[in-house]
């Protein structure tokens, strides 16, 4: 038996592997298409830690692809899913909506079918604060009105969510949604904000800011979603829900800023540019579903998280060079088979 996790590659998936080890005994399938959404290296460098453990199987693939997916459940007799993989980002999915809606709508259904028959125990969806919309109730309570998203890409993941809970009515699929807010920490996106806040303060050039600053995130340590995904994995009576993971104490981006110049010991040349309509003014989680059914509970503040993520970003961020893609033997899918070689 085994626990499929999809997008495994990312920055969630790098924290969500070494936690999965650590508390199941189950075979762990990751799937990966390795884009080019930021450097395909750094994708490959978060699975080396993985590659010596008997327990990981890589496959590079597209969750669009029916029988790769069909090939992986079978093979490998999966009964759990953790659906991360996702083209993310709300600025680049108001200029590439087309792009998002088939990686996230199309590829979850497409997994959600294979899903339906097979004999899971549980099929995690992990979707994202950005479904709540810009009239949504702070604090964002799951069971209160949404909104409309404020971006394509807070759209499909609502889409991701409908369509879970859909197929968990229809065909039975033991699906539960999580909803990770503004997550931070180690390898964090270089897309992100605070990557490229990171960057440019340590270059010594400008930071581009949207807005005053006074826009309010529900920033999260990654391991703590971590902690809440895991947690959904053989929680009870969360099937059909969908459920916040965040830390229910949000700053605003001037006060990350300062913790961000405190860590890396610069100043920050800020360039002041418009407001983004995309962006949502404040983002804060309510977490009373999350602490009922879950037993979540956040560890980790935003002063430590933003201290791992300079120590990180000062060692391996954006003034290394990306490592080459590995020449570790991997389990790459190859059509219908299951092989090895050194990835190229």
């Amino acid at each position: 038996m085994s626990i499929l996790i999809t997008g495994a590659a990312g920055f969630f998936g790098s924290h969500l592997l070494p936690l999965l080890l650590e508390t199941t005994d189950r075979q762990l399938v990751c799937l990966d298409n390795f884009n080019d959404s930021y450097a395909p290296e750094r994708k490959w460098a978060n699975l080396a830690p993985f590659e010596n453990q008997a327990r990981v199987h890589i496959f590079a693939g597209d969750i669009r692809d029916v029988q790769l997916l069909k090939h992986i459940f079978e093979r490998h007799q999966v009964t759990q899913v953790v659906h991360l993989a996702a083209h993310a980002g709300v600025r680049r999915s108001v200029d590439e909506p087309l792009e998002y809606a088939d990686n996230n709508v199309n590829g979850t259904i497409t997994l959600l079918e294979q899903c339906r028959h097979q004999p899971l125990s549980r099929v995690v969806i992990v979707s994202s604060s950005t479904v709540y919309g810009k009239q949504a109730r702070v604090p964002f309570s799951e069971d209160a009105p949404l909104g409309t998203p404020a971006s394509p890409y807070g759209a499909t993941k609502r889409a991701t969510e409908l369509l879970a809970q859909t197929y968990h009515e229809l065909h039975g699929v033991p699906a539960v949604c999580v909803r990770p807010f503004s997550a931070i920490g180690p390898r964090l996106r270089p897309d992100l904000g605070m990557s490229i806040f990171a960057k440019t303060m340590l270059s010594g050039e400008q930071l581009p800011l949207f807005g005053d600053g006074s826009i309010r995130r529900d920033f999260t340590h990654v391991h703590d979603i971590c902690q809440g995904i895991v947690a959904a994995l053989t929680a009870e009576n969360v099937l059909g829900e969908c459920i916040n993971l965040g830390h229910d104490q949000p700053w605003t981006i001037r006060e990350l800023i300062a913790l961000l110049e405190k860590e890396l010991g610069c100043r920050a040349k800020i360039n002041h540019l418009p407001g983004n309509p995309a962006d949502l003014p404040a983002t804060c989680a309510d977490l009373t579903k999350a602490r009922r059914l879950l037993k979540y509970e956040p560890r980790i503040d935003l002063a430590q998280a933003v201290r791992e993520f300079a120590v990180w970003f000062r060692q391996e961020g954006a003034f290394t060079p990306a490592a080459p893609a590995p020449t570790i033997p991997l389990r790459l899918h190859r059509g219908s088979e299951e092989v090895r070689r050194r990835a190229a």
